[in-house]
């Protein structure tokens, strides 16, 4: 039994081996101190187009959007959710709300999931001018 006991314990005090006790203090407070960065459902790609997370809810009365969450934006579509309709009228509606070309406007990800991403053109907006639109959307 005492040697499990301390075998248990050589292995809790070994952890910070070979640091000092201010080092540790300090990556501690310097974790606890860096801002986290804001998480946002609109971001930019390394290519430099605009994504957006996107939360879909098919089969709704009307299009609209629902509210913007650090998960992504809510979007109900009103087209139902078989053989891609729902894709095409989501696509349709953010395009219209962002006052931009269909061409401008993508399918990224999840043409099979409620979960999707929709990609912008790179150079056609910003992302502060998307979220002020779809804010506003959402508002009203």
């Amino acid at each position: 039994m005492r040697r499990l006991f301390t075998s248990v314990n050589a292995q809790i005090m070994s952890k910070n081996k070979g640091k000092s006790k201010a080092a540790v203090e300090s990556a501690k407070s310097d974790a606890k101190s860096t801002p986290a960065k804001e998480a946002s459902p609109i971001s930019v790609d390394k290519s430099g187009n605009i994504c957006i997370q996107i939360l879909a809810k098919p089969g709704a009365k009307q299009n609209g959007i629902t509210g913007i969450g650090l998960e992504g934006v809510g979007v109900q579509i009103a087209a139902p959710p078989s053989e891609g309709e729902a894709n095409a009228e989501l696509v349709k509606f953010l395009s219209k709300v962002l006052g931009l070309r269909k061409s401008d406007v993508s399918l990224d990800k999840g043409s099979r999931s409620r979960n999707k991403i929709i990609m912008i053109t790179k150079g056609v907006s910003t992302v502060e001018a998307i979220e002020q639109l779809l804010r506003k959307e959402s508002d009203s």
